[in-house]
């Protein structure tokens, strides 16, 4: 009997889940997930959770249910390739003759003192509810600071502003305009929904320190009563101590076919895989459909393709509060309600289909 290790339960790994399961496991193969929590998680979500304009009930999603997938919830401590076995804490360790690693990302400070101590996350759901925690008791007229004007910075800034429109909220972007790799329409959109909306925009930012009430950009000094940091990612701890080759951003190296390029039994998905693409739930989904494509040709003995299909990513999808958004897909740029009804759209499809 084969055993497939699925580490982490995120939308890559849950997307191997829904391609396997049912009807498409072979008879001689077991699976086992590993997550610290018993469900799935809606990661791009996290930003309405932590401002308060969704429950937390609202952005999880119970794993699937069959006779060979077995659920281990625990913290992973260290990926032993040597002797295929993933030591847990606290539990004893799994072998595997197959895995997938998906563990997924964490907050990157870039060496700002002061960040991770004296900043909040939305990188998992626990640090999502801390955030939200912190932000909905603050007494009114406070200071927020978001640090970070990718995707998440844009959308818990439009949300939280939505949820407490008494508090003071600045996004510091570190470009000259938001979202400066996309349309200039979609940047000035943006722009302009916040100014209309009283959230101020700091373009240009360099962030160089930060206090526990306060944020230092350059010389600059803000008062912040909170402060969220935004301004990127890298891949899972257990990951960066792993003895392989990586990439200048820390994430795994990967041949054509997404294993360990000496090891063909170990697959890497989402965040922690070295890819020509930004991380995103969209491209870790993509990745999986081809690992599940490769595995199962591996399980029968069957050659594989000379080359797997370039990943075609479909575009981005943002909000703005409830009722605008925004996005680029097909190489076009859209805006306003049609934007956040596409988005609130693929979110209703997405759980459908995994639920």
């Amino acid at each position: 009997m084969k055993h497939l290790v699925l580490l982490g339960g995120g939308y890559g790994n849950m997307r191997v889940l829904l391609r396997l399961l049912p009807n498409n496991l072979p008879e001689d193969v077991t699976i086992t997930l590993v997550d610290k929590v018993p469900y799935h998680c809606l990661k791009t979500e996290y930003y309405a959770l932590a401002a308060g304009t969704i429950s937390d009930h609202e952005v999880r999603v119970a794993f699937p249910e069959h006779s060979r997938l077995n659920l281990v919830f625990g913290a992973v401590q260290e990926i032993d390739l040597e002797n295929k076995r993933i030591v847990l804490e606290d539990q004893e360790s799994i072998p595997y003759d197959d895995l997938v690693i998906g563990l997924g990302c964490e907050d990157k400070y870039h060496n700002v003192p002061g960040a991770e101590q004296y900043t909040h996350s939305i990188q998992s759901i626990e640090k999502a509810r801390h955030t939200y925690q912190t932000l909905s008791n603050m007494p009114a007229r406070s200071k927020v600071g978001i640090v970070g004007a990718g995707l998440s910075g844009i959308e818990i800034a439009s949300e939280l502003r939505e949820s407490r429109p008494d508090l003071e909220i600045t996004l510091f972007d570190r470009g000259p305009r938001i979202l400066k790799d996309f349309p200039e329409r979609l940047s000035k959109y943006i722009h302009k929904w916040f100014v209309d909306h009283g959230v101020t925009v700091i373009n240009n930012a360099n962030i160089v320190n930060v206090e526990p009430k306060a944020i230092y950009n350059n010389e600059d000094v803000y008062e912040m009563d909170a402060t969220v940091w935004t301004a990127g990612i890298q891949p899972n701890v257990v990951v960066r101590n792993m003895n392989v080759e990586k990439d200048s951003s820390g994430r795994i190296k990967i041949s054509p076919y997404h294993n360990l390029p000496d090891d063909e039994h170990v697959y890497v998905v989402g965040d922690c895989a070295s890819l020509p693409h930004a991380p995103s739930a969209q491209l870790a989904e993509e990745q999986a459909e081809q690992i599940v494509q490769v595995l199962q040709k591996r399980w029968k003995n069957e050659p594989l393709p000379e080359k797997l299909p370039e990943m075609k990513l479909k575009g981005i999808l943002g909000s703005l509060g409830k009722k605008q958004g925004f996005g680029f897909v097909a190489d076009r740029a859209i805006t306003g309600r049609v934007a956040r009804f596409l988005k609130s759209g693929v979110l209703w499809l997405y759980k459908y289909h995994n639920g």
